[in-house]
C-alpha cells in the first residue's frame, strides 16, 4: 500500500515511496527456515516416550516463537515508508505507536549517504540529511539505493525552489515590462505621422524620454 493521498497538499505528488531494503528481512528468514527444518526432521524421526514428547513440545515453543518473531519484523518492515515529495521528505514508521518526521525540501542544506562493501552490493544503504531547524541531522536507515534517492531530493528540492519563484512573481503582479524608450519614441512618431501630435508635442515628448535613458 502506497503512501495515502490524503495525507499530500494541493498539488503535491510522491516521487518516491519505500520500504526499508529487503536485506532487513532476510536473516529473520534464515532463521525460521532453519528451525522450520529442523523442528520437521525431530517430528519425523520421533519415537514413543516422554523424552521425545518434550522434544516435540520444545519444536512446538521454538517454531511459534520464531514464527512470532518474523511476523513482527515483518510488519515493521511494512509499516515503514521513506517518502520524497514535491514538496518535503517524510519517514513513517511504527504499528502500533507510530512516529513520522517530515522536512521541508526548502530547509534541507545537505543529502548524504553512507555505504559499506556488502552494502553496496546488495544497492542499500543509510541516507543522512541536514537541515535548518530545530530536527538537525537525520539519518535513515536501509535505504534502497541511497544515492539515487540523494540524487531525486536534490532535484526536487531545485523544482520546488523554481516554483516558490514563480508563485513570488505572480504575486507581486507578475505584469509584462512596457516597452522601451526607443520603441515609446517610434509610437509617438506614428502618432505625429498620423495627425494626432504636433511636430512641437513630439519633440517635447521626445525629448522627455530621451532624459530618462
Amino acid at each position: 500500500m502506497g503512501f495515502s493521498a490524503d495525507l499530500l497538499s494541493d498539488d503535491e505528488e510522491v516521487v518516491v515511496d519505500m520500504h526499508p531494503h529487503w536485506w532487513t528481512l532476510v536473516p529473520i528468514s534464515v532463521l525460521l527456515a532453519i528451525v522450520l527444518v529442523g523442528g520437521l526432521a525431530v517430528l519425523l524421526n520421533a519415537g514413543d516416550g516422554w523424552p521425545w514428547l518434550v522434544a516435540r513440545v520444545l519444536v512446538g515453543i521454538a517454531l511459534l516463537g520464531t514464527l512470532g518473531v518474523f511476523i513482527s519484523k515483518y510488519a515493521k518492515w511494512q509499516t515503514t515508508e521513506f517518502v520524497v515529495t514535491t514538496e518535503r521528505v517524510i519517514s513513517r514508521k511504527g504499528v502500533l505507536a507510530k512516529q513520522a518526521i517530515e522536512i521541508p525540501l526548502d530547509r534541507i542544506n545537505t543529502v548524504f549517504f553512507e555505504q559499506q562493501p556488502m552494502e553496496r552490493l546488495l544497492g542499500s544503504g543509510d541516507l543522512g540529511i541536514e537541515s535548518a531547524g530545530e530536527g538537525g541531522r537525520q539519518t535513515f536507515t536501509n535505504i534502497r539505493k541511497p544515492n539515487m534517492v540523494q540524487a531525486e531530493i536534490y532535484a526536487q528540492k531545485e523544482g520546488f525552489e523554481d516554483r516558490r519563484l514563480q508563485r513570488m512573481g505572480q504575486a507581486s503582479g507578475g505584469a509584462p515590462a512596457g516597452p522601451s524608450i526607443p520603441e515609446q519614441i517610434a509610437q509617438l512618431d506614428e502618432l505625429r505621422n498620423s495627425g494626432v501630435l504636433t511636430d512641437a508635442e513630439f519633440e517635447t515628448k521626445k525629448a522627455e524620454l530621451l532624459k530618462r535613458m
